[in-house]
């Protein structure tokens, strides 16, 4: 042939799937046939069209380099060969076109002999144009190229999404950048922490080791730098508006802070409630300037929308603050307390509990109060009493202001006193939960309880006889003593009209919060009890009494209407005084607390079992004090959260189930591998199958019990009575008995708390 033109295929990335230049190109000076240097665009791959001259060796090598490079940092995707052996046939067999030469299966094209050069036969002399339909073939398979390149780069695009990151091999895990501790460093950390913990208790005081004060003296010294006033109202930005009836409108300052405190509540149902609106509007209106008040006289023409918007985003961006931007609020919080939070009574350091003066806003009270929307005014140190001793450095006032008055009472525990506009009450400053004055107070309180018990049967068979008297107080009291002591109801105080919801205590009781019935039940004589106790919750009870007690309720509600009183004879301090006359201190709180903590105490005895394991105790333990909240009605809403909480317990109970079958089987196995063949290492993977299933059993009857005990708590507050009414002592004589660590029963807020009982208490104590 005069003229060849050739095709050259390379495999897999070899750059070969390119169609390389044909024919050659005329040129030189001399008219001659020139060949043309390679493209750059070849691969290493490629064969060369002709035989370079020696003088151009060098040149060649260099070009070659270069395509080398070009080549390495260009990603193709591997063509199949087939198919371009079938493109290479029907361009060969194309009549008309250039005759391609047929290459034998020699190898040369083989993966292992990638890079190899050709010996071409013959070298052409002169350089034949392709045909119009050779370059469409080569534009294809150039197209179907650059396709599959892109296809591989999306595909690669879809696996980053998916996996973000591989995932390494076992081998080639990444290392936990926390390093696990040593036995010797964990030694250490828990020696550190008794160590603490012993210095926290040689810095106790412990005032209960000290002689008492005389009757009536609290303290000797003390001293303290006074209440900390909530930040001035600072105004609205400029680009927040009020609108009254479509217009903005320009507030004085307090009306503008009063106009605040309306728009923070949007949200909830009280800016819903008639009452709520009328007394904000109407104490809002006090607070306006004449101009004010004859502009805005309807709250329903108010648009307080911009204001809700602006204390919305306030909201949003505390919650969106930095770790570092929350850190430096709570130092500066911290130094408030280091400054306000703490006080020396009688020379020792004693931490306050409530020394935050309550910044200005709306009342809301409990239940459906008849002041709630009233506004609670800003307090200025004018209205402060300061309490201090004479010798201690008295509190300053902030610039500008000085204080009501400044006393120096020791009969009294309260640091500073003041007078809330809404409900006209006395409110005071206090030392803490922990502190030597309430924990004076709590241990008082039980020491006058555990009398009770040694007249309690005096005291019953007295109001027995009473109620048979001829005087209808006389039976009055005596019925409400038979409920105040049976029943443990709180004996109700008096309160002025309007003041609160409409919640009543045994003296209060009306005629209506009782039904009598003669047999309910198979039981005989059933008083029915339904009315608001304390904070609105709901006392229901059906109890039988005595024919005695029935006969004399049936007196008292003789002739009188539902909304009369029960006792119309008696009223709470009537009751106390006789009661005191019985017992020095002795009142119907008193009652109250013996009740709690006796039935603690025999409950404890009657359900508790040295050999059950320590869950099993704690379960006891939470039925007794739950047997305390049922007799004293601290009922509470079941938590919203509570059904998904038991939802996700039982699902981690019927994994622990299966866990627990899987090691059972696996302990089976295991034996029997061990009776076919005795080896120390069988020996040693049976007892290691025990300790498993031996360890899914605890948990699972953990949980178990966790979950018998979070059904049973579901409408039950066990945490009041454990706190006001159940003496310490009896839980922590309890612990030591049974082997259970305090830190199961008190947290470390109560521990302190209850610091005197923990330190003085053996395990022989008896309520």
């Amino acid at each position: 042939m005069d003229h060849f033109c050739w095709l050259f295929v390379g495999v897999s990335g070899s750059g070969g799937n390119k169609l390389s230049e044909m024919g050659g190109e005329k040129g030189g000076k001399n008219g001659k046939t020139k060949r043309k240097r390679p493209s750059k665009e070849l691969s290493s791959g490629d064969a060369p069209r002709s035989k370079k001259p020696e003088k151009d060796e060098d040149e060649a090598v260099k070009m070659s380099e270069k395509d080398q490079k070009r080549k390495a940092s260009r990603k193709v995707k591997t063509v199949k060969t087939e198919t371009l052996e079938s493109e290479m046939e029907d361009f060969v067999s194309t009549p008309g076109h250039v005759t391609v030469k047929a290459e034998p299966d020699d190898g040369d094209f083989v993966a292992e002999k990638k890079g190899k050069k050709r010996v071409r036969e013959s070298e052409p002399t002169e350089a034949t144009a392709c045909s119009t339909s050779t370059v469409k073939k080569r534009k294809k398979m150039k197209e179907e190229k650059e396709e599959v390149e892109a296809e591989g780069q999306r595909n690669e695009k879809k696996k980053k999404k998916r996996i973000k990151e591989p995932k390494p091999e076992k081998s080639e895990q990444p290392v936990s950048s926390k390093r696990k501790k040593t036995k010797e460093e964990i030694e250490a950390a828990k020696l550190l922490k008794i160590k603490m913990k012993e210095e926290e208790e040689k810095q106790r005081w412990r005032w209960w080791e000290e002689e008492k004060y005389e009757d009536g003296v609290k303290w000797k010294f003390l001293e303290h730098k006074g209440p900390y006033f909530p930040p001035e109202y600072l105004p609205l930005p400029d680009n927040v508006k009020f609108y009254y009836n479509g217009e903005a409108v320009q507030l004085s300052p307090v009306a503008e802070e009063a106009a605040l405190f309306f728009a923070q509540m949007l949200d909830h149902d009280y800016t819903t409630k008639d009452v709520f609106r009328n007394n904000f509007f109407k104490d809002w209106r006090k607070e306006m300037s004449l101009e004010e008040r004859m502009l805005i006289t309807d709250l329903n023409k108010c648009d307080f929308g911009e204001i809700f918007r602006m204390h919305q985003e306030r909201v949003q961006a505390r919650r969106n603050m930095s770790k570092e931007e929350k850190q430096v609020i709570k130092e500066a919080n911290q130094k408030i307390v280091e400054d306000y939070g703490f006080c020396l009574l009688d020379h020792h350091r004693e931490r306050i509990g409530n020394f935050k003066i309550e910044p200005p806003g709306l009342f809301r009270g409990r239940g459906d109060h008849p002041k709630q929307g009233m506004l609670k005014k800003r307090l200025q140190p004018e209205d402060i009493i300061i309490n201090c001793s004479k010798e201690s450095n008295i509190p300053q006032p902030p610039a500008g202001h000085k204080w009501k008055e400044v006393r120096h009472d020791n009969t009294v525990t309260w640091l500073a006193s003041w007078t809330e506009n809404v409900q006209g009450s006395c409110k005071y400053i206090m030392l803490n939960a922990n502190s030597k004055l309430k924990g004076e107070k709590d241990w008082e309180k039980y020491e006058v309880a555990r009398r009770l018990k040694g007249c309690v049967e005096q005291i019953r068979t007295q109001y027995k006889q009473d109620l048979k008297s001829k005087q209808m107080s006389i039976r009055q009291r005596a019925v409400a003593l038979y409920f105040i002591d049976k029943l443990a109801l709180r004996a109700g105080n008096e309160k002025e009209e309007g003041e609160t919801a409409d919640t009543v205590g045994c003296c209060s009781l009306r005629v209506e919060h009782i039904a009598l019935h003669p047999q309910l039940d198979g039981e005989q004589n059933v008083v029915e009890f339904d009315f608001l106790g304390k904070d609105c919750i709901r006392y229901y009870n059906k109890v039988p009494v005595t024919k005695r007690v029935f006969k004399n309720l049936k007196i008292f509600m003789n002739n009188k209407q539902g909304g009369d009183d029960l006792f119309d004879c008696l009223n709470t301090s009537v009751l106390n005084k006789y009661l005191t006359s019985l017992m020095a201190g002795l009142t119907a709180k008193v009652f109250r607390t013996y009740n709690a903590s006796i039935t603690l105490q025999e409950q404890l005895k009657e359900l508790s079992t040295m050999s059950d394991n320590v869950p099993e105790k704690l379960l006891s333990y939470n039925r007794a004090n739950r047997a305390v909240a049922v007799l004293c009605n601290h009922q509470r809403a079941p938590p919203k959260t509570f059904e998904q909480s038991m939802a996700n317990l039982q699902a981690k109970i019927d994994s622990r189930k299966e866990q627990l079958a899987l090691a059972k089987s696996e302990l089976k196995q295991a034996k029997k591998e061990l009776v076919s063949g005795s080896d120390s290492k069988l020996q040693a993977v049976v007892e290691k199958k025990k300790k498993t299933v031996q360890r899914c059993e605890e948990q699972l009857l953990r949980m178990e019990i966790q979950a018998t005990d979070r059904e049973e708590n579901k409408q039950i507050s066990l945490g009041t009575s454990k706190l006001n009414y159940l003496d310490p002592r009896i839980s922590v004589a309890w612990c030591k008995n049974m082997e259970v660590p305090l830190e199961k029963i008190y947290n470390k807020t109560q521990r302190d708390k209850f610091a005197w009982a923990v330190d003085m208490t053996e395990m022989d104590f008896f309520f």
